[in-house]
C-alpha cells in the first residue's frame, strides 16, 4: 500500500515554493494591477509569486512594458543573497 503521506507533503512542497521577480520599468500602482500609463516608471521592482503562479505573473509583467532582470528564490532572497 503506497504512503498517502509522502504525495500530500510533496505537493505541499510544491506549492509552497515562492520566488521573487526583480522588475525593471514598472510603476508602483501597475504592480498592484492599476494601469501602468497612470503611473511613473520607477527603476525596480520587487514581486513576489508562488512556483504555480510564475508563469501567468511573467505574461502580466511582459504585457504591462516591464522587464524581467532576475528571478530569487524566496528563501535566499530573505537572506540577503541577490547574487
Amino acid at each position: 500500500m503506497p504512503n498517502l503521506n509522502t504525495a500530500s507533503t510533496s505537493a505541499t512542497t510544491y506549492n509552497n515554493r515562492m520566488f521573487v521577480y526583480e522588475v525593471e520599468g514598472l510603476g508602483n500602482k501597475s504592480v498592484a494591477g492599476v494601469n501602468a500609463d497612470a503611473t511613473r516608471k520607477v527603476g525596480r521592482s520587487f514581486i513576489s509569486v508562488s512556483y504555480s503562479r510564475m508563469n501567468q505573473e511573467m505574461q502580466r509583467i511582459l504585457r504591462l512594458g516591464g522587464k524581467i532582470v532576475a528571478i530569487h528564490p524566496a528563501a535566499s532572497f530573505a537572506a540577503g543573497d541577490e547574487a
